[in-house]
């Protein structure tokens, strides 16, 4: 697809998600019309088409430029919406619902025969989730449809959570982007499969696995989540199965001590220099004073991760906006968040780490 090929209409919202807003209203317009719609959650900027097309579907992953055998997850505002898409609806899901939506908390159930195979890339399941963002809530209701939204960038990209990063990548490809300001966590939502007897954790997010057992009492993890693609284990979630997150730069996590890996970083920095390349340097905010004030990027200090987690994907679109060659980061594996965390920037460093 060429950038020309769909006009962007921009459409600014700065608090007001009234869901009789002229703006909502003809966004809601686009997406019942097969149209394409970037907006704001809670999580990051999803790209939004109306889920019961295929053939909006279609021009999601065109737009995108994503595999169309990666499924999409569909967002939901009502429960009436739900068991139209589902098959089934466990006791599992049920609890999940009751206690995590709305929120950055997608289940994969049994998917009914209304659900195109376009959203499903092909499965028999389906991904749901229904966003407590005010804008996304009421862009649902404008439109009438479950909205089929995957991140709005472009594939592999870093997933966008500002409406600058949405036209970036997508300006001239889609029809509108609803501006909603920074999004509040920054992280794509959990994903957990409840079509078992035991509920699987397939993507980590801001809802972790111990928020999930306080709930259920137990969930396991697709050993995916935990493996690299060459290791043989497929990935089942929307969003997991090709490279993602990733900047432009060569991105390498190191892994250690505080000191030894300040020490390690330093000599890599030094290294670059020599071959004349750009580097930046990601870290823990008290960990600045280790490394050259003006290439380190501080993500943050809170012992929870949710500012690391917030300020991720924007550090590596900040490293693309800069022409960065190399980036080197310091691991945050310390924080209830850093599965979710690790996850995103293994992903990103395509899973080059040093120990040291």
């Amino acid at each position: 697809m060429t950038e020309k090929s769909i006009p962007t209409i921009t459409g600014t919202l700065t608090g007001d998600f009234a869901a009789d807003s002229p703006i909502l209203a003809q966004a809601g317009a686009i997406i019942r019309a097969g149209g394409l719609v970037a907006f704001p959650t809670e999580t990051v900027y999803g790209l939004g088409g109306n889920g019961l097309d295929s053939t909006a579907s279609k021009k999601i992953y065109a737009a995108k430029g994503r595999p169309s055998d990666n499924p999409l997850i569909l967002h939901i505002e009502d429960d009436s919406m739900l068991y139209m898409l589902a098959e089934d609806v466990t006791d599992t899901a049920e609890l999940l619902i009751r206690d995590f939506w709305p929120g950055p908390l997608t289940l994969v159930v049994k998917a009914s025969s209304v659900v195109p195979k376009t959203v499903t890339g092909g499965l028999d399941t389906v991904a749901i989730r229904m966003p407590s963002h005010p804008a996304a809530a009421a862009l649902i209701r404008a439109a009438g449809v479950p909205i089929a939204a995957p991140s709005a960038n472009l594939s592999g990209k870093p997933s966008p959570t500002s409406a600058s990063h949405v036209k970036e990548d997508l300006n001239g490809r889609i029809d509108m982007i609803l501006d909603g300001g920074d999004v509040p966590i920054g992280l794509e939502s959990t994903i957990v499969d409840v079509t078992g007897d035991v509920p699987v954790l397939l993507r980590p997010g801001y809802i972790t696995v111990h928020d999930i057992k306080e709930v259920v009492g137990e969930c396991l993890i697709d050993p995916a989540v935990l493996h690299k693609p060459e290791d043989g284990f497929v990935p089942k979630a929307p969003g997991m199965k090709y490279r993602h997150y990733a900047p432009k730069a060569e991105l390498t996590i190191f892994k250690g001590g505080a000191a030894n890996v300040a020490a390690a970083i330093n000599e890599a920095v030094k290294k670059a220099e020599e071959e004349d390349r750009k580097a930046r340097i990601l870290c823990a905010g008290a960990n600045v004073h280790f490394y050259p004030e003006h290439l380190a990027r501080p993500m943050g200090n809170d012992e929870a991760g949710e500012m690391i987690a917030h300020e991720l994907y924007r550090a590596l679109r900040e490293c693309d906006e800069q022409s960065v060659d190399v980036i080197f980061s310091e691991s945050f594996d310390d924080n209830p968040l850093s599965e979710a965390i690790m996850n995103r920037l293994m992903k990103a460093a395509g899973y080059r780490v040093t120990e040291v």
